[in-house]
């Protein structure tokens, strides 16, 4: 195995990634510049070329670190198969539905994958995942796991899914491929609050593809992480969504973004996508705002 060290500004984790990855991360928070400098170990199955690993303006609190893995779906076909093999009868009638193949080779695998996660993490055989979904859907592990107390989410984007775990708390993931959007700008008006509206329009027409995707990430990975999906109203809460500027949510409702229950990061998880997770904070967390938390993101090989 090969190890490589870096430093730098108030954040620090395990990455393991492969050759093929090309994987950057990049967290920003809320409270940026109040952590000490920690280490960020990049840990690489094999020689790589040019490996980099940054975060920066990334404070976290005491707590049971959180884990974000990106996974890359265009696999050979008998991986396909194999997958389709894990997902139950609900799952592959979802799959059968989708009108492309590349779609629903996507939908298979990142559900399989999502499977062999968990069951690495519960001490099972995937097949013995079981899962049962919320009122609006979002997906949690079935009462026989209950002990484990474990949260997870999953996004992908074109080819790249990004999966999120999180021992008892709640957790919501997005991920999307940074792009021109012709109807971008009326999108915005529709979905984005008053102030994030107002924040996006100051944009340079040049920053505006990558400042929509902060807010749409961003906003997308809070609400999957309440667990009320597109029933939440996106103008009860406010997100950052300037490029360079910390990802922050800046209010839920009444309540300042730096008093709420959850936290924010955004990430980058592969050149030319963006993505943000969103993680409720513990009750500690929210009584005493000190200290390192640890974080760990990975970017794992085929299988």
């Amino acid at each position: 195995m090969q190890r490589l060290d870096a430093r730098a500004q108030g954040a620090g984790g395990t990455l393991r990634m492969h050759p093929r990855a090309r994987f950057l991360l990049q967290f920003d928070s809320i409270h940026p510049g109040r952590c000490p400098m920690t280490d960020i170990t990049l840990t690489l199955p094999a020689p790589s070329p040019n490996p980099r690993a940054k975060a920066e303006n990334a404070c976290f609190l005491p707590a049971d670190p959180y884990e974000i893995v990106v996974f890359r779906l265009d696999v050979e076909p008998d991986a396909v198969r194999a997958s389709a093999a894990l997902l139950s009868d609900a799952e592959r009638q979802k799959a059968n539905r989708f009108a492309f193949d590349h779609d629903r080779r996507r939908f298979i695998v990142a559900r399989a994958q999502l499977r062999r996660f968990l069951a690495a993490r519960l001490g099972v055989r995937p097949e013995s995942v079981e899962l049962i979904y919320g009122p609006r859907g979002k997906p949690a592990l079935s009462r026989r796991f209950a002990d484990s107390d474990l949260r997870f989410n999953v996004s992908h984007s074109e080819d790249v899914a990004v999966y999120a775990f999180a021992p008892g708390r709640e957790i919501g993931i997005d991920v999307e491929a940074v792009r021109e959007i012709r109807d971008a700008d009326d999108i915005a008006a529709r979905f984005f609050s008053r102030r994030e509206c107002e924040a996006y329009r100051a944009l340079d027409r040049h920053d505006r593809p990558l400042g929509f995707f902060n807010c749409w990430t961003r906003k997308e990975a809070f609400i999957k992480a309440i667990g009320d999906g597109i029933y939440y109203p996106l103008d009860r809460f406010d997100v950052s969504l300037s490029p360079g500027e910390p990802a922050n949510i800046l209010r839920v409702e009444s309540t300042p973004g730096e008093d709420c229950e959850w936290r924010l990061h955004s990430f980058v998880p592969e050149t030319g996508f963006i993505g943000a997770v969103v993680v409720q904070k513990f009750a500690h967390e929210l009584a005493s705002m000190a200290g390192p938390e640890r974080i760990a993101g990975r970017s794992l090989p085929h299988r």
